[in-house]
């Protein structure tokens, strides 16, 4: 399992595009959110279908996009997020929601 320590964790709620990649992830970051995706924090994105998630990562010298797909099953993700289109996680948080679909 992947873990991001020190990073704050942005969820996009509701369903993403899954078609999109690092720039177009980024343009919903910066647009959408009103967000720096080259900050200190990773985006979570998932599919309307709830089995598929993109993590977003600056690292400082470029973006990593990570790609987890359920065989079975499906994630746990909020729809509407109070007076906003993401929702703040811990990194344990993440954790848990990236081990149990």
């Amino acid at each position: 399992m992947l873990k991001f320590y020190d990073k704050q964790v942005y969820l996009a709620c509701g369903h993403t595009d899954m078609r999109k990649s690092i720039n177009g992830l980024s343009l919903l970051i910066q647009g959408d959110f009103s967000l720096d995706p080259f900050s200190e924090a990773i985006f979570v994105f998932c599919n309307r279908s709830r089995n598929r998630l993109k993590i977003l990562e600056w690292d400082g010298d470029g973006f990593w996009l990570y790609l987890k797909r359920l065989d079975n099953g499906h994630f746990k993700w909020p729809t509407v997020c109070e007076n906003s289109d993401t929702m703040k996680l811990s990194s344990e948080e993440l954790g848990y929601l990236l081990g149990s679909p």
